[in-house]
C-alpha cells in the first residue's frame, strides 16, 4: 500500500512540475520576485497537501519564533526530497538556494528553479566555487534575499552525518550576518533514492539565530553542526514507520 501510494504522490508531483513549469517557463523572466515566490510556494503547498492526502505525511514546524525580522543565512540538514519542496512553503521569502549546477539542466524542473536565482556552483571547482558563493551569496543578501544552504551539499541518511562544508560559514563571517540552523527527520519517512512515502510527521525544527560578528567561520561550522546533528539525534529517537 505505501508503494502504491507513493506512485501516486509520484504522478501528481509530475503533473504539477508540468503545470507549473509553463507559466515560469513562458513568463518567469518578466515576473515580480514577490510573484515568483508566491508561485513557488503554491506548488510547494500543492505537493505539501499531495503528500499529506495521498501518502499519510504530515508535518509540523517548531521555533518559527527565532527567525529574524530581516533576511539572513539559513543552514540545514539535507536528508530528503521533502525539504527541497517544503521549504519554499515553510521558509520566508524571496529565497536564494545554494544548489548543484546540473541541477538547472534538468528539463522542465531545472529550466523553473533557474527563475529563482539560485547560485548554481559545481562541486569540483574547489575554491572558485567558494568565490562564486561568497560574491552571489553576499549580492543576494543585499538584495533581500533568504540564503538557503544545505552544508553537507548532498542528501545524507537518517542517522548519518556527513561533513559540513565551510561555504556557509564562510558567507556568515564575510556578511556578518546571523545564521538561523534548520533539524528536521524527513529522510525517516522519505528516503535517499527510495521511492516510498512512509505516513507520520515530519518535525522540522528551527534553531535559535547563531551570532557570527567577530568570529571564525570554522568556529560558527563547528556550533551550527552541534546544533543540527544534536536535534536531529533528538528527533530520530521518537520516530516510528508504519
Amino acid at each position: 500500500m505505501v508503494t502504491i501510494r507513493s506512485l501516486a504522490y509520484l504522478l501528481a508531483m509530475s503533473l504539477s512540475v508540468v503545470l507549473y513549469s509553463i507559466p515560469l517557463g513562458v513568463l518567469g523572466w518578466a515576473m515580480p520576485t514577490a510573484w515568483l515566490s508566491t508561485l513557488g510556494a503554491q506548488w510547494a503547498r500543492f505537493n505539501l497537501f499531495a503528500l499529506r492526502a495521498l501518502c499519510g505525511l504530515r508535518f509540523r514546524v517548531s521555533g518559527l519564533e527565532h527567525l529574524p525580522s530581516t533576511n539572513t543565512i539559513l543552514l540545514s540538514k539535507h536528508q530528503s526530497t521533502w525539504e527541497t519542496i517544503a521549504f519554499l512553503a515553510i521558509l520566508p521569502t524571496p529565497q536564494t538556494w545554494v544548489v548543484k549546477q546540473e541541477l538547472l539542466r534538468v528539463p522542465l524542473f531545472g529550466w523553473s528553479m533557474a527563475r529563482f536565482k539560485p547560485i548554481a556552483i559545481d562541486r569540483n571547482a574547489g575554491r572558485k566555487a567558494i568565490r562564486q558563493l561568497l560574491d552571489q551569496g553576499l549580492r543576494a543578501l543585499e538584495d533581500g534575499r533568504w540564503v538557503v544552504i544545505f552544508p553537507e551539499g548532498t542528501r545524507v541518511a537518517a542517522g548519518e552525518r556527513g561533513h559540513y562544508g565551510m561555504g556557509g560559514a564562510l558567507l556568515a563571517e564575510k556578511a556578518g550576518r546571523a545564521v538561523v540552523p534548520v533539524a528536521h527527520n524527513a529522510g525517516s519517512f522519505w528516503a535517499r533514492r527510495d521511492i516510498r512515502k512512509y505516513p507520520g510527521v515530519v518535525e522540522v525544527v528551527i534553531g535559535p539565530p547563531i551570532e557570527t560578528r567577530g568570529r571564525r567561520a570554522a568556529e560558527i561550522n563547528r556550533d551550527v553542526e552541534e546544533w543540527i546533528e544534536e536535534t536531529v539525534a533528538g528527533l530520530a529517537a521518537g520516530v516510528e514507520l508504519h
